[in-house]
């Protein structure tokens, strides 16, 4: 019988998607190894630790429009946990502080006339996007961003005051500057399928009660990066870090000056060069028992014309996660972000972001409350586009390891089919 080899294959970048590409590829008995640039795994989903506690200095929960994450994490011995049922907040464009509609999809709600979602845009606006329900189906169908559809179907001021500053809060973005279907999957056809956008977000909310719409993992997300750098260890496949690969083909990269081959190269990460939104989060751990409350719930998105605060969002870590609270022992933590281009040059960011969490929470913060404070900050790439060779990651998959996660398993079954050819 004639001798049957051993494919091989190449992933270049070891955060998520990277890693989930090779264990995916090893499980199919292909020869991988992993070449990350920096000199730890996980990108974006990382732990830091501040006053002693071990805290997500990066994502800290993923969407549940699927069940990828939940599935990836169980299988490594990880247990999934749902946030509190608090709710959160905005703080709106006149500083006011208001709680978010329950069901929503960026703020989209599944029933525009609801008494939360009048309290946040007023009568006459919630009036204008009940019309949706009386357009034509195929109205906004066509459009390219997220803000032309809810324009279209629901108004700009809906838009403006209550879809724009959760979508800040989420991508650092507007809107208006998001693609339709990489940021929310599934809506433009639940509105052809149902008839109206409203309809469309109360199907995709029907199985996600309020406070469900995301999960995270007990002990942290930075568990998952953990548990599988474990289990490619123990599966043979070789994690190399502080390696920078270039000049990537479908077959061949260099590293370190040197070419490598494999049967496959898949880059996991954005193109080298490309600039993205930068993302700073300062997380800061206080002693306030007026927090014990949870006055803002599980914490407030900021409106982008909000005046006197500068953070763009404030989650009450110790207030949407029972299993930190736990950990926490009585001390709160809070996680603010920021664009990094509005700091002043030498500004005390820590400083900021206690007098901004004041401002949101409702509580005075003295500096004699915080006992610990870090900060960290991140780049989202952008869309990427047709680079020649696989790619797996948010440029291509969307934002959020949700998406990321379910691309780069549907994408690696691909390849080990082409592979077995």
């Amino acid at each position: 019988m004639p001798e049957v080899f051993q494919k091989t294959a190449i992933v270049v970048g070891g955060g998520v998607a990277g890693l989930v590409t090779a264990r995916q590829l090893a499980r199919g008995d292909v020869d991988v190894r992993v070449f990350e640039a920096s000199d730890r795994l996980g990108g974006t989903v990382a732990k830091h630790t501040v006053a002693g506690i071990d805290l997500d200095a990066g994502a800290e929960s993923f969407a549940t429009r699927n069940d990828s994450v939940a599935r990836l994490a169980h299988s490594l011995g990880l247990t999934t946990v749902l946030p509190a049922e608090l709710g959160s907040w905005l703080h709106d464009a006149d500083g006011r502080p208001v709680k978010l509609p329950a069901t929503s999809v960026y703020g989209i709600p599944a029933d525009p006339l609801a008494p939360d979602v009048v309290a946040v845009i007023g009568q006459d606006a919630a009036n204008r996007a009940a019309e949706d329900a009386t357009l034509d189906r195929r109205i906004g169908a066509d459009v390219e961003t997220l803000g032309d559809l809810v324009r279209v179907r629901m108004g700009a001021e809906l838009l403006e005051r209550l879809v724009t500053p959760i979508v800040f809060g989420v991508h650092s973005q507007h809107p208006n500057d998001l693609p339709l279907d990489r940021v929310a999957p599934g809506l433009r056809e639940g509105l052809v399928q149902n008839g109206s956008l409203a309809a469309a977000v109360a199907k995709q909310r029907e199985n996600s009660p309020a406070g469900t719409a995301v999960a995270g993992i007990d002990g942290g997300m930075f568990r998952l990066v953990e548990e599988l750098a474990t289990d490619l260890e123990r599966r043979g496949v070789e994690v190399r870090t502080g390696s920078r690969a270039w000049a990537i083909k479908p077959q061949s990269v260099l590293v370190g000056g040197v070419a490598q081959h494999a049967d496959l190269v898949v880059a996991a990460g954005p193109a080298m060069g490309v600039m993205g939104t930068r993302i700073a989060l300062v997380t800061l751990v206080v002693d306030a028992p007026e927090l014990d409350a949870a006055p803002r719930g599980t914490g407030v998105l900021v409106h982008p014309d909000a005046p006197g605060v500068r953070a763009k969002a404030l989650t009450h870590s110790t207030a949407k996660w029972p299993w930190l609270a736990s950990r926490a022992g009585g001390r709160h933590v809070l996680r603010l972000s920021f664009d990094p281009d509005r700091f002043e040059k030498n500004e005390d960011l820590f400083e900021l972001a206690r007098t901004d969490a004041s401002t949101l929470l409702g509580v005075e913060l003295p500096a004699s409350a915080v006992l610990g404070a870090d900060a960290v900050e991140w780049t989202r790439p952008p869309a990427g586009t047709d680079r020649g060779y696989p790619v797996v990651g948010e440029t291509v998959a969307g934002t959020g390891l949700a998406n990321v996660v379910s691309h780069a398993l549907r994408e690696s079954e691909r390849w080990l089919e082409e592979l077995s050819k």
